[in-house]
């Protein structure tokens, strides 16, 4: 298969990260026999320094003429960088919601993965951690609470803010469409998360899911209140497959999944609109204070070169092989410093470029 995919490097540690992954597809290509077609264009703060805007047309048109796009880390230091004096819509951050809009990335697929070597680094209970965990948040990303009408107004002499939580059956079926492909390649499982029992727009959401599910009949349906899904997330993790669910919803749960997970430096994500195309990305930031050390752990960033494959590109073997070789590192004791817990008896530690050369050698 020929492979075309734009690249955004990005800002802080993202241009060491993305080229770890670029490794490791590179890696994936020859021993499966793929050509990858590449070309990096530029987003967020380097934009910024360049052409004096965060997202280009340039950019914006690369894009839409690949098959999926790969990014690092987009922004900087909020406190020092000259970038954050700027207009709120001409900061690096407005590129990312930009591009969302551009592409028309409505889900956002983030992965929360306790892998068992990475243990220490979880803060919940021990026989908590021990059952281990591996779910996929599926939040919608365009629409409700952030996209809707909103105001701020005088009325009888003190202001008044006003936000509208708007979803249409169109927003919510594409999205639950998506929830429920990804269970199929899972263990064919979906719990849809709303507050059915005071939101209307939650009792819509929860009517067209259920028409969804009709089509799915391998896939199990689940229907769960967002405040019992945050307890229950700290309570037993173990229980979820796929969890889906509105932006803000999603926006909060996708963190608390991410905290319990132990690393922002293992966390995947990927953002699709209604083909097969994708933006990928890690959870992570752009971790100004340590760019150009070669110490930031390239994981995350990997592991969304397997979502790519996976979903982009139905490489399904593909994908299995880089996460079988992100485990099968952690099991050689071989670590970045964000992700040396616990005893260190063993372990040997890597930076940027010696965990991407650890993982692509495992590729088979």
């Amino acid at each position: 298969m020929k492979m075309k995919i734009v690249c955004i490097p990005g800002d802080g540690i993202g241009p060491e990260i993305v080229a770890e992954a670029n490794k490791v597809l590179d890696r994936v290509a020859q021993v499966y026999g793929h050509e990858i077609e590449r070309k990096s264009v530029l987003m967020g703060g380097c934009s910024i320094d360049a052409y004096g805007e965060p997202l280009t047309q340039e950019t914006i048109d690369a894009c839409k003429a690949a098959d999926a796009v790969l990014m690092g880390s987009i922004g900087g230091d909020t406190t020092t960088s000259p970038w954050y004096k700027l207009p709120p819509e001409k900061r690096p951050e407005a590129g990312l919601l930009g591009i969302r809009k551009a592409l028309g990335l409505f889900a956002n697929l983030r992965p929360a993965c306790l892998y068992p070597e990475l243990a220490a680094a979880c803060p919940l209970r021990p026989d908590i951690v021990a059952k281990g965990f591996d779910m996929v948040m599926v939040r919608e990303l365009t629409g409700g609470l952030y996209f809707g009408p909103r105001s701020t107004e005088e009325r009888d002499g003190q202001l008044v803010a006003t936000d509208t939580l708007v979803y249409s059956e169109a927003e919510i079926r594409r999205v639950a469409i998506r929830a429920f492909d990804v269970a199929r390649k899972r263990r064919k499982l979906v719990t849809s998360v709303d507050k059915a029992n005071v939101l209307d727009s939650s009792r819509l959401w929860r009517k067209v899911v259920e028409e969804v599910a009709k089509d799915y009949s391998d896939v199990t349906l689940k229907h769960q209140l967002v405040d019992s899904c945050a307890m229950e997330l700290v309570r037993d993790p173990g229980q979820f497959d796929v969890v889906l669910t509105e932006n803000m919803f999603g926006d909060i749960l996708s963190d608390e999944a991410s905290m319990v997970a132990g690393s922002l430096g293992m966390l995947s994500s990927a953002s699709l609109n209604e083909t097969r195309f994708g933006l990928y990305e890690p959870s992570g930031g752009s971790a100004p204070d340590i760019a150009g050390k070669g110490i930031a752990n390239p994981i995350a960033t990997i592991l969304s070169a397997a979502m790519m494959l996976r979903y982009s590109f139905d490489l399904d073997a593909e994908a299995d092989a880089i996460e079988r070789a992100v485990k099968e590192t952690l099991a050689a004791g071989i670590r970045t410093g964000d992700i040396m817990h616990g005893d260190t008896d063993g372990l040997t530690r890597v930076g940027t470029a010696g965990m991407g050369d650890a993982i692509a050698e495992r590729i088979r």
